[in-house]
C-alpha cells in the first residue's frame, strides 16, 4: 500500500513500521510543509496514497465537503508508540477498508469505520 504521512504523524516510528512492512511512504513535509489539507487529499488521490494524519479536517473534506479521496486513519490523542501498535492492527484486520477508502478513526482501545 502505499501511504502519505501528514505533518502532525510523520513520526520516524511510524514511517519506519510502514516501509520495514514494504509500504510506499511520501511525507507531506517532503512535499511542502505548507501544504493545506485539501492540496494533500489531491495528492494523495492522485498517487493513490492512504492518509495518515492526526488532523480532523481531513474528515470534514471528505464527508462534508464530498471531496473525492482515498482512505484516511486518523489517531486521536495517541502517543507515538500507541500509533504504530495501531497502524500494524490496522495492517492486519482492516486492510480492505484501508483499500477502499474509509476514513479510519483511531483512538486509545477504539476503532472507527466510516466507509
Amino acid at each position: 500500500m502505499k501511504f502519505l504521512l501528514d505533518v502532525c504523524a510523520s513520526s520516524r516510528s511510524l514511517q519506519r513500521l510502514l516501509i520495514d512492512l514494504q509500504h510506499d511512504v511520501r511525507l507531506a513535509a517532503d512535499f511542502d510543509p505548507r501544504a493545506d489539507d485539501e492540496n494533500l487529499l489531491d495528492l494523495a488521490l492522485r498517487e493513490s496514497r492512504i492518509v495518515v494524519t492526526e488532523d480532523k479536517d481531513f474528515g470534514e473534506l471528505v464527508f462534508v465537503q464530498r471531496r473525492p479521496h482515498r482512505a484516511i486513519v486518523r489517531f486521536v490523542e495517541m502517543r507515538v508508540d500507541e500509533q504504530v501498535a495501531a497502524m500494524r492492527e490496522l495492517l492486519e484486520r482492516y486492510q480492505t477498508e484501508l483499500e477502499s477508502g474509509a476514513l479510519i478513526v483511531v483512538s486509545r482501545g477504539r476503532i472507527r469505520i466510516r466507509a
